[in-house]
């Protein structure tokens, strides 16, 4: 799909004249209105840094699964920090309510485990959400990075916000940066193990199931190994790849934007399913993929924070679709069956290579 996903030179953005940067705001938008996924190159993320990025991230995964749980998430879906392994987490797009029906869904969804790990880094100063960090003596340096790395994520994440504004027409380019401090978004560090391609071809595991974010927008940075797929815009029900393109990252309009602009931009589902084999299989053993690293970084408003449907976004003709929402009660209504109460072990038969 790399060729039917819009490609934006952000580099225009950045050192444009008004006019450029206009053209390149409304490109933008209309992107996010047509497919809801856009590559962005020249982002302002370096190359290096991210090198950078995805070394620890390595270096983190690598480790002895007793030293990441020395930094594990903690139970039940509230905070969302720290280490889970896999299994822990189960990604859908499905809403639990609070009866019988939805316990039971939950409990048949859980049977498909995700196989897959991660570990979430927000802000060193949200209250609300703290860090879950490892031991300095585990992985030195790793802290530093991390809590720096955030923050020049976020850099670039306001410049694509103040663009978005501009391109849905609001008048002041900077409005939706009122409600994103960069204090509620998380940085989360993913690695797909290799896992036999039966179980997954066979829905006995999954890697990522689909789903659409929940917040303002995702940025992603992904490696060269594949694997994400995003709905057509056509053809719902039907996925596409999102091939990796180097030196690009791909950015998705989430829930809460969608619902602001009253669904002139679109959340699209998106999951993670096959990727390539192994080059080199295991002697005697069945197909193995290749493992898989991936770093979203998730723009969230701030939890007190009110989306309602935006005046440029509505008219007579166009009413307001959706009810006012606090940010913080549509994240823990999202957020109810991603992580269980009573969370298992992590388990033996799920090990990462």
């Amino acid at each position: 799909m790399a060729a039917s996903l819009p490609v934006i030179d952000f580099s225009i953005w950045r050192k444009g004249s008004p006019e450029e940067k206009k053209r390149v705001a409304k490109d933008l938008a209309e992107a996010c209105r047509g497919v809801g996924f856009v590559y962005i190159v020249n982002h302002g993320v370096t190359p290096e840094l991210l090198d950078e990025a995805f070394g620890w991230s390595k270096k983190l995964f690598d480790l002895p699964e007793e030293k990441k749980m020395l930094a594990p998430h903690p139970p039940g879906p509230n905070i969302h920090r720290g280490y889970s392994w896999p299994g822990l987490e189960k990604v859908s797009q499905y809403i639990h309510q609070d009866d019988q029906d939805s316990d039971n869904e939950d409990a048949e969804l859980r049977k498909v485990q995700d196989c897959k790990e991660s570990y979430e880094i927000g802000s060193e100063t949200f209250a609300q959400q703290p860090n879950q960090w490892l031991p300095e003596e585990v992985l030195p340096g790793f802290r530093k990075f991390m809590t720096s790395f955030y923050w020049s994520c976020y850099d670039t994440a306001k410049e694509l916000l103040r663009a978005m504004a501009m391109g849905i027409g609001l008048d002041d380019p900077d409005y939706l940066l009122r409600f994103h401090s960069g204090e509620n978004n998380q940085l989360r560090l993913l690695h797909y193990p290799p896992v036999e391609t039966e179980k997954l071809s066979s829905n006995a595991m999954a890697r990522m199931p689909a789903h659409s974010d929940w917040g303002s927008i995702t940025m992603l940075f992904q490696d060269d190994c594949g694997g994400l797929q995003v709905e057509h815009p056509k053809r719902p029900g039907e996925f596409v790849d999102a091939t990796p393109m180097k030196g690009a990252l791909i950015m998705n309009v989430g829930d809460l934007l969608m619902r602001w602009s009253n669904d002139y931009l679109k959340s699209t589902l998106h999951r993670v399913t096959l990727p390539p084999l192994m080059k080199e299989q295991p002697e005697g053993g069945k197909g193995l993929t290749r493992a898989r690293y991936s770093i979203p970084y998730f723009v969230s408003p701030d939890p007190t924070s009110i989306i309602e449907c935006l005046p440029a976004c509505a008219s007579g003709q166009n009413p307001a679709k959706y009810p006012p929402v606090l940010q913080d009660d549509y994240r823990k209504l999202r957020a109810k069956l991603q992580y269980s109460d009573k969370p298992e072990a992590p388990a033996k038969s799920v090990t990462v290579s």
